[in-house]
């Protein structure tokens, strides 16, 4: 279905059909919204020649807002990436450098990162799957003959608290870093 509109016509002269005025046959055409507000107002509408010639430009992309600080983590440590390898914070990056120095020097060996060690087996609670109870190391490395397992730290939280406990019960011994 087209959407055309049919002109009424009436017969000449008539001002007024029912409550509505009837205008005059004007030629509306680009420039006479332009006209009208002269007359109506005194006023010269601006021209697009006024905005271009004023810097503006209709076609312009809208400038960029800058996007929201992101929130800083929740121990205030910054992730990091050396050499392909990420890290949770930048201790944590520059201890590993640390210890590849040790192990060029010969120090250390067998250097390791984020090595996985299985505190609980899982378990079946309440009908449900529970999985095994992990703690990973971020080093692990020997040294004379005994393996160090060692653990960058800013801040020492509960949870790390019971899978310390829970090492040593297996008779293993993690090295703090602060």
């Amino acid at each position: 279905m087209s959407k055309r509109t049919a002109a009424l016509h009436y017969p000449e002269g008539t001002t007024q059909v029912g409550t509505a005025r009837v205008r005059e046959d004007r030629a509306v055409g680009p420039d006479f919204a332009r006209r009208e507000l002269m007359r109506r107002t005194g006023n010269q509408p601006t021209s697009e020649f006024d905005d271009i010639a004023s810097g503006y430009d209709p076609f312009a992309v809208a400038p960029k807002v800058p996007a929201a600080k992101k929130k800083p983590a929740k121990y205030r440590n910054e992730k990091c990436e050396s050499g392909g390898v990420k890290f949770d914070s930048k201790r944590e990056m520059k201890r590993w450098h640390e210890l590849v120095q040790m192990q060029v020097r010969g120090e250390i060996s067998e250097l390791e990162l984020q090595v996985p060690f299985v505190l609980a087996e899982p378990v079946v609670i309440a009908g449900r799957k529970r999985p095994a109870l992990r703690y990973v190391a971020d080093f692990v490395y020997e040294k004379g003959g005994e393996t160090v397992i060692e653990d960058v730290k800013g801040r020492v939280t509960e949870g790390y608290r019971i899978k310390r406990h829970l090492m040593a019960a297996r008779g293993l011994t993690i090295v703090e870093v602060k």
